[in-house]
């Protein structure tokens, strides 16, 4: 693994608009750059928040028309940063559902690796709150991990947090770093937020970046926020107070190693049989 770096996450409120919020995302980015940041991330849904789905489905744009990522992959180009675009809202051609995508892009405006929700956000929560995910969106169906300077890492979106084996399946293909960009919500966030990225970071031994949206998106949407950057072994280096802002922390990627030499977890694994859900415990006497 190389030097160090420093990493930014971004917390901001996105809107219907999309214009906005690029040109918002776009601030935000480049504060961060002037505070030294080499890799700067974005929360989930970037784009849009758009509570209806038909205007969502209007709105959304294929790859090659999406004037977010259009406008990032410029942005990167222009600032030498590497960007990820934690997620934007993405139509692909004949498709009746959206993707939910992650971009990272590099200082030279490509793009380097995508990756698409795989869990989707079906719930009813107890104060009222309803979220059908999949009935707006397709799920993905990759685990991706890709190459940064200063070693690997790991692509998720939101509530892909909840399921601690892919991020397993992400430090075992070489992940370093885990990217958690999301859009919590805010009964959620207040009880899970902060103990399943930091479980995330200890179980694997890696840092855990996770931009995230915050505040009142329009119909009744409200997010959670508190963007964190946690280190290996639990600590949190740097947390957004509520508002839109910027974090950044220099990050050691030698702490990895220490951290996976000091609880060699990741080497510890071991295959074993399932329990069978039909067992009974017989009667005594």
């Amino acid at each position: 693994m190389s030097a160090r770096f420093k990493a930014a996450c971004i917390q901001m409120t996105s809107g219907p608009a999309i214009e906005a919020n690029v040109a918002a995302a776009s601030e935000l980015v480049r504060r961060a750059r002037d505070q030294g940041a080499d890799l700067i991330m974005t929360p989930e849904v970037s784009d849009m928040i758009e509570p209806k789905r038909a205007l969502a489905l209007d709105k959304a744009r294929p790859e090659t028309e999406h004037a977010m990522l259009a406008a990032f992959r410029e942005l990167a180009r222009a600032t030498g940063v590497w960007l990820l675009l934690g997620s934007v809202v993405v139509r692909d051609r004949d498709a009746e559902r959206l993707s939910n995508r992650s971009f990272l892009i590099s200082p030279q405006g490509e793009i380097a690796a995508r990756y698409d929700k795989i869990h989707m956000f079906d719930v009813d929560l107890t104060t009222g709150e309803r979220h059908r995910e999949s009935q707006a969106y397709k799920s993905g169906d990759k685990a991706v991990v890709a190459n940064l300077p200063w070693g690997r890492l790991g692509m998720s979106i939101c509530y892909d947090l909840r399921f601690p084996h892919l991020y397993r399946a992400l430090a075992k293909a070489g992940a370093e770093f885990l990217a958690v960009p999301s859009a919590f919500t805010v009964p959620t966030g207040r009880a899970h937020w902060h103990v399943l990225l930091r479980a995330r970071a200890i179980e694997n031994g890696c840092f855990v970046f996770a931009p995230a949206q915050w505040g009142e998106h329009g119909g009744g949407r409200r997010t959670y926020g508190h963007a964190l950057i946690v280190a290996p072994w639990g600590e949190i280096l740097a947390e957004a107070e509520d508002g839109v802002g910027v974090i950044v922390a220099e990050i050691d990627p030698a702490k990895v190693a220490e951290a996976r030499r000091a609880v060699p977890s990741l080497t510890h694994d071991r295959l074993f049989a399932a329990p069978n859900r039909t067992n009974t415990i017989a009667a005594a006497g």
